[in-house]
């Protein structure tokens, strides 16, 4: 066994790891960055990007599908194309991924170990069999991977992660989604608007990561009226020669069941940290991590990115991948970094969105909530798609925006602006005050800030009168 000496250690070489090995070699570290799985991030692999690839053909179908809304006849209907959906999806997904690969083998080869590692003290590392690495820090950015509940294990080898969906080479005729949080909702709704039949099914009534109960009752309502959703359910899933029977109790009525040829499980994701004996670190249990930071402790050991469980997201892991480089290069000289404002996005149709504090951390005594409803706002009408709610929160004594929960069209950009505000700390009336043109989506959040100035103790001067037209203004 040979041994390596350097300044930090990276484990993994995603999206953290590779921030964590950038950020340290700028400021002069001796960097080695170890890898025991294949190259390419999860988001360019197995996540973001194929996922919004195959969302994208969903989006397309379901736009020529409703074309007749504005008076445009399609006259042979909609045939998706399945085995032409998903080679597409692999080949762009290739071309992210391949991205990633130059990046990595730009780094010069002695500065790569490929092996699974694991501790054999607080900075040492012993890499497979065939390397020894001594490092002053470390830093663990080692990823997520999806979970099967126990119940389920029996049937591992039948049953589909979200990993497997962009493997496939046709599209499945009937699916089973289990789980409805930001997985299960964005690629169950896609493949259900390419053409699968899909039944939902989840143990809580919640859909996506949205805590507030207006906006959750408005997403029931609009996803329940296109997907079937078994709420509130423990389906029973048994696997034979013709495929997948799942059986659950209605509260309704009597037990009932259903066929499908695939089940996608989509209740959870595990961080990657078995097997490598984080306790010959020193660190026991679960690891106990500072989010300014990224250390462990005061060990000098960092975790970034999934690995983290802190907030699993592409920008928010690059900036924990950073933070932790930065630091572990300058240990023991650990510097704190102010985190962004949280911004979460699910990619289903309507939108959803999170920005900053959710409703269910907030002080509702000192709060104040505005909303807009988009089944009226006018350029949400011209565009066939006047469905959803938003709700924005600032806090009553100054008029400070602190978050929002959103549920609508384009809302992938409008929370944008409601993230931005909030971090630059802008009250409702200074959003009131910047420029909206007409007739945009982006006029919604105005009629929010309108309705939350309402309900402030502090009364904003008075603004120009909305250009909207109509009870969505």
């Amino acid at each position: 066994m040979s041994t390596l000496r350097v300044d930090v250690a990276v484990i993994g070489a995603g999206t953290a790891g590779l921030a964590a090995r950038r950020e340290a070699v700028k400021r002069g570290a001796k960097v080695v960055l170890i890898e025991g799985g294949p190259y390419g991030t999860t988001c360019a692999r197995v996540g973001c990007m194929p996922s919004k690839l195959l969302i994208a053909a969903a989006d397309a179908a379901h736009h020529v599908a409703q074309a007749g809304t504005f008076g445009i006849r399609v006259p042979d209907g909609v045939r998706v194309d399945g085995r032409a959906v998903m080679e597409r999806v692999r080949r762009e997904r290739d071309r992210f991924v391949g991205f990633v690969l130059e990046s990595v083998e730009s780094i010069p080869a002695a500065e790569r170990l490929r092996g699974h590692a694991r501790f054999a003290g607080p900075t040492t590392l012993l890499v497979d069999d065939h390397t020894r690495v001594e490092a002053k820090a470390i830093v663990i950015a080692t990823g997520s991977s999806p979970t099967v509940p126990p119940d389920m294990q029996a049937l591992r080898e039948h049953l589909w992660v979200s990993d497997d969906v962009f493997e496939q080479i046709e599209l499945p005729r009937s699916l089973a989604v289990i789980g409805t949080g930001v997985v299960g909702l964005e690629l169950g709704q896609a493949l259900q608007r390419l053409g699968v039949r899909t039944t939902f099914f989840s143990h809580s009534a919640h859909l996506g990561p949205i805590s507030d109960p207006a906006v959750q009752t408005v997403i029931a309502a609009q996803l329940g009226g296109e997907l079937d959703l078994q709420l509130s359910t423990k389906p029973e899933v048994t696997h034979d020669a013709d495929g997948f029977r799942i059986r659950w109790n209605d509260a309704s009525g009597p037990a009932r069941e259903v066929r499908c040829e695939a089940v996608l499980c989509a209740t959870g994701r595990r961080v990657n940290l078995d097997g490598l004996d984080l306790a010959r670190a020193g660190i026991s249990g679960v690891p106990i991590i500072d989010p300014r930071t990224g250390q462990c402790a005061d060990l000098p050991v960092f975790i970034a990115g999934d690995a983290s469980a802190y907030r699993p997201t592409l920008h928010e892991a690059a900036d924990e991948g950073t933070a932790a480089g930065i630091n572990a290069a300058s240990f023991p000289d650990v510097q704190p970094r102010v985190r962004r404002t949280w911004l979460e996005i699910v990619f289903t149709m309507p939108n959803m969105a999170v920005v900053g504090t959710p409703y269910g951390q907030l002080d509702h005594g000192a709060v104040a909530i505005g909303c807009v409803s988009y089944a009226d706002q006018g350029r949400a009408r011209v565009i066939g798609e006047n469905a959803g709610l938003v709700r924005i929160y600032a806090r009553r004594d100054d008029g400070r925006l602190i978050g929002a929960e959103m549920f609508g069209p384009r809302v992938e950009h409008t929370a944008h602006l409601l993230a931005w505000a909030v971090q630059s700390r802008l009250t409702a009336d200074d959003g009131l005050a910047m420029p909206v043109y007409h007739p945009v989506i982006e006029e919604g959040i105005r009629t929010a800030l309108r309705d939350l100035c309402a309900h402030l103790t502090l009364r904003p001067p008075e603004r120009p009168a909305d250009l909207e037209c109509g009870p969505g203004a």
